[in-house]
């Protein structure tokens, strides 16, 4: 079993910035990708960013030059950082996860989200 924890969100002001951060932990061999995904009251989950082993990424139109994720291996880590920020940006943010277990076949995870709310 895998899990992802989210922190980082919170409440900030419009043009500003946050920077959220996802922790995979458990019985992990290789994170094949992460990825950021967020949901707005009423509306489906959306990818916001996707990053994979080669290091090639993936953005919403709607984020691309204000949002950037990257990943740190050695920690299991996925970070997205948000710029200029804007109110439609407000929503509960999850991290997933492409893990293979040790003896184990590759799963899918989600963590339990973050909320970021963007105030005009």
């Amino acid at each position: 079993q895998v899990q992802l924890v989210e922190s980082g969100g919170g409440l900030v002001q419009a043009g500003g910035s946050l920077r959220l951060s996802c922790v995979a932990s458990g019985n992990i061999f290789s994170i094949n990708a992460m990825g950021w995904y967020r949901q707005a009251p009423g509306n489906q989950r959306e990818l916001v960013a996707h990053i994979i082993n080669g290091g090639s990424t993936n953005y919403a139109d709607s984020v691309k030059g204000r949002f950037t994720i990257s990943r740190d291996h050695a920690k299991n880590t996925v970070y997205l950082q948000m710029n200029s920020l804007k109110p439609e940006d407000t929503a509960v943010y999850y991290c997933d996860a492409y893990v293979t277990g040790y003896s184990d076949s590759t799963r899918h995870y989600w963590g339990q989200g973050t909320q970021v709310t963007v105030s005009s």
